[in-house]
């Protein structure tokens, strides 16, 4: 893992710790590598709970509460999922404030002219006095399997700490 990848998760983690909050992760395409990210960071045990790696769809169904309508209307690939995977950790895992998920097409192989190689949504969710609420976001990254992977954790992150700086 390269030095700026972890700064930037030492930095959500300080906001985190700053705000008193939790944070817990569903990685689809990342397979951890998210988790990972944040728990290369010393002080993590005191803002992270836990990650879920849902690769297949019956793992999204089974632990996170993702509908099996939504997978079969609009893919694993898709915001509907993310927010789905993002709400599911919140629903599961009390402690957790936020919850980050990513899902996508890391390639090689994989892709279709709608949903192309490189292609990611991500889910955040919050929770708050009135509920959770979920946010999506999709991007397409550029280059081979493992460039395509690390950019989404990159950028899962900095859309992160964007979201915990607007309060």
């Amino acid at each position: 893992m390269d030095r700026d990848l972890r700064a930037l998760a030492g930095e959500f983690g300080a906001a985190l710790r700053a705000s008193g909050q939790w944070c817990a992760t569903a990685e689809s395409c990342t397979g951890g590598l998210l988790a990972g990210a944040i728990t290369a960071c010393p002080g993590a045990s005191q803002w992270f709970n836990q990650g879920f790696v849902t690769y297949s769809n019956a793992a999204k169904v089974q632990q996170l509460q993702v509908s099996a309508d939504t997978l079969k209307h609009h893919g694993a690939v898709s915001e509907q999922t993310a927010m789905e995977m993002a709400g599911g950790v919140l629903a599961v895992v009390g402690a957790a404030h936020l919850a980050l998920s990513t899902t996508g097409i890391a390639g090689p192989d994989g892709g279709t002219p709608g949903k192309p190689v490189g292609m990611v949504c991500f889910g955040i969710a919050r929770r708050a006095p009135a509920g959770i609420t979920t946010r999506a976001i999709t991007r397409i990254f550029e280059g081979n399997r493992e460039a395509v992977r690390l950019a989404a954790v990159r950028f899962a992150l900095q859309w992160a700490l964007e979201n915990l700086r607007q309060k």
